[in-house]
């Protein structure tokens, strides 16, 4: 049986599209060589509020490393306040990379955020953690050992997230 050019062509391009989902979904870094191993502490600073990883010792944590401009990071704001508000034995951080304290300042103050979260312009912590996109966010156990690494928004108030953070907290 004959093929057609446009057949072969397509079937090119087809394979060509599925190579590059399966390298590109294969290997986003959502399963770090560090998971296992203790989460790089820091000391984060903007003059309002303050992050030392060190000292969440004892409680399972959601580090969000995140901006105002980034529409998935935005995204996914609400579910984790929800989440702070529904698990309140665990702490969520946020680790913003805005520039601007100023725009940074009135994004928290309008959409009520209540997490801690600090602001990180030098994107210190990310480079730390290895951080290219955001938002990204780790779990981190009560002995300070990363257990996971999400990449992309989430929904933080899904049963999975949710029972997956229960189990955690033990």
């Amino acid at each position: 049986m004959r093929t057609g050019w446009r057949f072969k062509l397509r079937m090119g391009w087809f394979g060509l599209v599925c190579a590059s989902g399966c390298v590109l979904g294969c290997d986003r870094g959502d399963h770090p060589g560090n998971i296992g191993k203790p989460a790089p502490e820091f000391v984060m600073s903007d003059g309002q509020q303050t992050v030392d990883l060190a000292k969440l010792r004892g409680r399972v944590v959601v580090l969000n490393l995140w901006a105002t401009w980034c529409a998935p990071c935005v995204e996914e704001l609400p579910s984790l306040l929800a989440l702070q508000q529904k698990m309140p034995g665990l702490t969520v951080v946020g680790v913003s990379t805005d520039q601007d304290d100023a725009v940074y300042r009135r994004f928290l103050a309008k959409h009520q955020v209540t997490l801690l979260t600090v602001r990180d312009a030098d994107q210190k912590v990310n480079a730390l953690y290895g951080t290219a996109l955001i938002p990204e966010t780790y779990i981190i156990d009560q002995h300070g050992v990363l257990r996971r690494k999400f990449i992309g928004a989430q929904d933080w108030t899904g049963s999975e997230i949710v029972d997956y953070l229960k189990k955690l907290q033990g």
